[in-house]
């Protein structure tokens, strides 16, 4: 392909594109959408609108979008938000899965089903815990997932990736997953390859993200049988544990999975990498002593009495310490939505600076532990920044997938 024409899904400020487009001159985001709902401000598709301009920018419902208005387009990406991607739940009030509302994942099925000329390649990422859920059903709602895409004609390979596995400065960890089209030239090389050989040495995430082979375990085979809706009420319905490893692939609804390590031996990026020198921090990101002794009863180990008036009982509370101030010496721990703001919390990060001052993480360092450009989010406020990034993904995950997709493809 000369090019690759993207479709950005649920956008945000725009992670997908940053690496895509870290990653190759090929990638040409033709249309994207970022909508938030339930709020008058849509912060974040202003931030977008400012980096990568208004053209073919949708700030809409993206359920509301009509599949004529989106693209002819090689590749689909999206992090799609979490939610219950049950089919069955919902039947007697709904059409099926066309009908379900309110389940963003039915979107991306959508734009994929109706598209007059089928995207040849898809990308999507999602919080880990998305192979285990629900609670009720483990693995039950990736089930869903992967036999749809399967129904559509699609291979999807799955990896769940820390990015900091593999040299980067934030522990995040994140479940991705690459579909390629029963039209694509990839689809046909996987259908003759050997499928443990695809997943562990010659596949796109295993170019990218190099796993040790020799250390993978628990390897399962697994069939999804039945359609979308007697999957959504059968699968796995007395199983403990979820029965999808952290590496897999599906083949027409047969499941290979199986748990790797990752196989990373370059350089390492940590916090003291990604800091800015202590002149040039503003007074309000220092811990003041006021406030200290709070920060260190949150950050610090509990064995304490508590009493619940709702419940009218007592009992008690433990929780772990955790390291005060962050080691800076290491990737940092996940970034969190609730990571701005001045008022002490568990999880926010708090360093220690050379004259010995402690101080949080400015809205800069959060980007740049995401592997975004420098004040990328500028122009809102900190809150609102530390926001951004606690809900975007690192993005040199994405730019190795996307050199390793071009490498299949030459």
């Amino acid at each position: 392909m000369k090019k690759i024409d993207v479709v950005e899904l649920f956008a945000g400020v725009g992670g997908f594109r940053i690496g895509l487009e870290n990653a190759s001159k090929k990638y040409n985001v033709v249309w994207s959408n970022q909508w938030e709902p339930a709020t008058k401000s849509q912060d974040a598709s202003e931030v977008y609108v400012k980096r990568f301009g208004e053209k073919n920018h949708s700030n809409e419902d993206i359920s509301k979008v009509h599949i004529k208005d989106i693209p002819k387009h090689n590749l689909l990406v999206g992090g799609f938000p979490c939610q219950d991607y049950s089919v069955a739940k919902s039947l007697s009030r709904s059409k099926g899965i066309t009908g379900k509302k309110g389940v963003l994942w039915w979107e991306i099925h959508r734009i994929l089903k109706d598209s007059k000329s089928k995207p040849e390649f898809c990308l999507l990422e999602n919080v880990d815990r998305l192979l285990s859920s629900p609670a009720s059903q483990r693995g039950r709602d990736f089930a869903i997932m992967l036999a749809s895409l399967s129904d559509l004609g699609y291979i999807v390979e799955w990896r769940i990736i820390n990015a900091a596995d593999y040299g980067m400065p934030q522990r995040r960890r994140r479940v991705f997953l690459m579909g390629y089209h029963k039209n694509t030239s990839i689809h046909k090389k996987i259908k003759s390859a050997d499928v443990k050989n695809w997943v562990f040495n010659d596949g796109t995430l295993a170019k990218a993200l190099p796993v040790d082979e020799s250390k993978s375990q628990f390897s399962n085979n697994i069939k999804l049988e039945g359609d979308l809706i007697k999957l959504s009420e059968s699968f796995n319905k007395n199983g403990t544990f979820s029965p999808f490893q952290n590496c897999g692939i599906v083949i027409d609804r047969k499941v290979f999975t199986s748990k790797v390590s990752p196989n990373y031996n370059g350089k390492r990026t940590t916090i003291r990498d990604i800091i800015i020198p202590e002149k040039e921090v503003d007074e309000k990101f220092f811990i003041d002593k006021k406030s200290l002794e709070r920060w260190q009863y949150l950050k610090g180990s509990k064995n304490e009495k508590r009493f619940n008036k709702t419940r009218n009982f007592s009992y008690t509370y433990t929780e772990g310490g955790m390291i005060f101030p962050d080691a800076l010496n290491s990737p940092s721990r996940t970034i969190i939505t609730g990571e701005g703001g001045s008022s002490p919390s568990r999880f926010k990060h708090v360093i220690k600076t050379e004259s010995g001052k402690l101080r949080r993480l400015t809205p800069l360092e959060l980007e740049r532990l995401n592997l975004f450009p420098d004040n990328h989010t500028a122009g809102c406020t900190d809150i609102k920044r530390a926001f951004f990034m606690g809900n975007a993904l690192v993005t040199g995950v994405i730019e190795r997938i996307g050199k390793s997709l071009i490498s299949q493809l030459d």
